[in-house]
């Protein structure tokens, strides 16, 4: 019986370690959920999640020599303090999450390299409203902002429209083999109501002067429709509603809206 009052104050002790202990979890856990709802660094190109802090090791309460550590981490005090003076708090890191991006082709771009502001157009070469875009909008575009470096236009295939569709961006691609890819487009757009079939765009490679034997070649080069699926595929699954839809500085706008709305977009990417 003489052990009894002992037996009886190491319990206590015991419940007054579990109890710190968990007070201290919670704690923990409301500085990380306030670390996240903190604002972050501004996304660009497409969806950011944010990477949690690595969870702070909970204290071993097996041992009650231990208690008086376990109930008072002094180092995420010292973190937190250290923070508070600096007039800083530690933010999450943005990671990209989104669909994996396929690879750029340059012979598919326009504009200079240093050039602010970049415009993605995802376009059918069978879409009428690309076509609309390409004659009455774009030139504008290139005489205010890409040929004086302030935009840079990067072309991906979207042929949503079924075998025409396909097949002419596959020629576009052919065209670019040759370093002619944005004359080949010029000149589809320039009049539409020939169709896509196979005599109208050997006939288009042959009036900008492309060499059609390798022309024809590189059509059946598997490596070309491949990369034309890794673009469809990218769109889908950024979810593009149709054609033609742009990302300019990574922010998503659809359609061939009026000049005043691409000329305000472009603004604001440039000066914001």
């Amino acid at each position: 019986m003489g052990n009894e009052p002992d037996k009886h104050t190491r319990l206590r002790s015991r419940g007054r370690v579990l109890a710190a202990a968990a007070a201290a979890a919670v704690v923990l856990g409301v500085l990380a959920v306030a670390a996240l709802d903190r604002p972050g660094s501004g996304s660009g190109a497409g969806p950011v999640a944010v990477t949690e802090p690595a969870e702070a090791t909970q204290p071993d309460v097996t041992e009650p020599a231990e208690a008086t550590q376990a109930a008072e981490p002094p180092e995420e005090t010292e973190r937190e303090t250290a923070g508070e003076t600096a007039g800083e708090t530690a933010r999450p890191i943005p990671t990209w999450e989104g669909p994996t991006v396929p690879p750029i082709d340059t012979a598919l771009s326009r504009g200079a390299s240093s050039a602010p502001v970049t415009i993605v157009e995802f376009g059918d070469f069978k879409c009428v409203n690309c076509g609309r875009f390409a004659r009455e909008i774009e030139p504008e575009l290139r005489r205010r902002y890409i040929d004086t470096g302030v935009v840079r236009l990067f072309w991906r295939d979207f042929p949503a429209q079924g075998r025409d569709s396909m097949r002419a961006a596959i020629a576009g691609r052919a065209a670019a083999k040759q370093g002619r890819f944005w004359d080949f487009h010029d000149a589809v757009y320039a009049d539409q109501s020939g169709g896509l079939g196979e005599q109208r765009l050997r006939s288009l490679a042959a009036r900008l002067g492309l060499d059609l034997a390798a022309f024809d070649a590189d059509r059946r080069d598997p490596a070309l429709r491949e990369a034309v699926e890794r673009d469809f595929a990218f769109g889908a699954q950024l979810g593009m509603a149709g054609t033609p839809a742009f990302l300019i500085n990574g922010s998503y706008f659809f359609g061939a809206q009026p000049l005043a709305a691409f000329v305000k977009q472009i603004e604001q990417a440039r000066h914001g």
